[in-house]
């Protein structure tokens, strides 16, 4: 075990056991944070419109297509 290493294990030892867990808890925090990917900004530009809204898309009330009310091209070219 590298000297930093048995430093870090007993000072964290000295600690209470609730402050022991606060420092697993960071632990596990920093390895997820590295294991994630880092999405890059082309692959979020890459995204069409549809897949960003899908989720959203049909969660209101209304017409589905405006082109079949006969209101909303009333006047148009006029």
């Amino acid at each position: 075990m590298s000297p930093l290493s048995e430093q870090i294990l007993q000072t964290i030892e000295a600690l209470p056991a609730e402050d022991q867990q606060q420092v697993l808890n960071f632990v596990e925090f920093l390895q997820t944070k590295r294991q994630k990917p880092i999405t890059k900004e082309s692959e979020i530009l890459a995204r069409s419109f549809f897949e960003v809204a899908h989720a959203a898309i049909g969660a209101g009330e209304g017409p589905g297509d405006l082109s079949t009310n006969p209101d909303y091209m009333s006047g148009y070219g006029q």
